[in-house]
């Protein structure tokens, strides 16, 4: 085959899954342009900050949203803080209107979402499979990991798990501030394919040694059923098993796209004074 006259099976999983970050084999059926932008990111990211070619914030994924909103604060945006949303008002016409919240109602041009806010609105998303997901807290390292580490990553591929999909383990630590010193937060997390979700989650979790506490949950996963450009009503989707947001960034910039009718510009020049 084309395959085997430049590498082993294992070397193409090892390099597509681990290495590029492809979610399925589905690459192995495309040009591999794609697959050495991708291979080349990682060489460049490992040599960008040291050992490793990820970064993670400091007191968790919490920060990030945290972040975000200092920064909308900034231009003029408004957070409301445990804000319960009663329901979406959509006009006779089918358009967004607006939100209302314990009796007060707000208005707005268009509505940006995440799926679960529109779960018992009819019609707007679908649910297309379901994530499980364990957080163990542990009291060491991961074993069979370099001496000295306190945060790592593993995909094992789904070749190796005679799986649909892949399975994450990631794993954090007191040096991130997510945890008090001494201690481990490892995350395992794969799409169900069977009745036994939990039970799916066996080889990642055999990766993690003794675990002090365990917490399985498992959620649906939902897609929105058009682009939002005729409601007003622009919807994410709901966050994969992946741990590496390479799926969320890209939902992101296609929700950009849906919103403004064009691709975001990652070139554009910064505006003089919006350095921020």
């Amino acid at each position: 085959s084309t395959q085997s006259t430049w590498a082993e099976a294992k070397t193409i999983d090892f390099l597509g899954h681990s290495v590029a970050l492809h979610v399925n084999d589905g690459y192995l059926q495309r040009p591999a342009h794609d697959t050495l932008l991708k291979l080349k990111l990682y060489a460049e990211s490992v040599n960008m900050y040291g050992s490793s070619p990820y970064v993670y914030p400091l007191y968790g994924l919490g920060d990030i949203p945290q972040a975000f909103a200092r920064l909308c604060a900034v231009y003029g945006g408004t957070y409301m803080l445990n804000k319960p949303v009663s329901r979406v008002i959509f006009g006779e016409d089918g358009k967004f209107e607006g939100l209302e919240c314990e009796g007060e109602v707000a208005k707005a041009p268009i509505i940006v979402g995440d799926p679960s806010y529109f779960v018992d609105t009819p019609g707007k998303v679908r649910e297309v499979g379901k994530v499980v997901r364990a957080i163990c807290l542990l009291n060491h390292p991961l074993p069979n990991v370099p001496e000295g580490s306190k945060s790592c990553q593993i995909i094992i591929p789904q070749s190796e798990l005679k799986r649909a999909h892949d399975m994450y383990v990631v794993c954090t630590s007191f040096v991130h501030k997510v945890c008090p010193d001494g201690h481990f937060i490892a995350l395992v997390s794969t799409t169900v394919e069977t009745d036994n979700p939990e039970a799916e989650l066996e080889p990642g979790l055999r990766l993690l040694g003794p675990i002090l506490e365990k917490f399985v949950s498992v959620s649906p996963v939902y897609e929105p059923t058009a682009d939002g450009t005729a409601d007003r009503c622009f919807i994410s989707k709901s966050m994969d098993a992946t741990t590496i947001f390479q799926t969320c960034g890209a939902d992101i910039l296609d929700l950009y796209r849906r919103i403004t009718g064009h691709d975001y510009d990652v070139d554009a020049p910064i505006p003089e004074g919006d350095q921020s």
